[in-house]
């Protein structure tokens, strides 16, 4: 797992990052799991997981991203 984000829980950073920034985004600003992880939006969910139990899981909230990639 050496490209992951988040060893937390990755599956949950892993939906954050789609529900968060668009494919443009990712190509574009945040190709590097250290980009991903400067992010503010990303870094806060981090610090959050850091306080939860191994076996926590949540669902995605769903689609927040912009419509339109800048």
């Amino acid at each position: 797992m050496a490209w992951c984000v988040c060893y937390i829980s990755p599956q949950i950073c892993h939906n954050e990052i789609h529900a968060t920034l668009t494919e443009a985004e990712l190509a574009r600003d945040y190709a590097t799991p250290g980009a991903l992880r400067a992010h503010p939006q990303l870094a806060a969910l981090i610090r959050w997981l850091r306080r939860k139990d191994a076996a926590f899981h949540r669902r995605s909230a769903g689609r927040r991203r912009r419509r339109h990639s800048l």
